[in-house]
């Protein structure tokens, strides 16, 4: 069983890093200037973080099973 690169926890893995880019320039803009929305986008970024860790859990396993499966 091969796995598609939408299963490759690489996508994944660069999804977060995205993700930790957008929350350091939210950081940045928060500082420079206080705003409420500025705080729920990094809020729902946050969100996103959270299951884009469930996602990554479920395709290392995956690997894993796929490397089992080979040996």
């Amino acid at each position: 069983m091969t796995a598609s690169r939408e299963d490759d926890p690489i996508h994944t893995v660069r999804t977060i890093a995205r993700i930790a880019q957008i929350l350091i320039e939210l950081r940045d803009e928060y500082v420079a200037r206080p705003r409420a929305d500025t705080l729920l986008q990094f809020r729902q970024r946050l969100d996103d973080m959270l299951a884009l860790r469930d996602e990554l859990a479920q395709r290392a396993d995956n690997v894993r099973v796929a490397e089992a499966e080979q040996s």
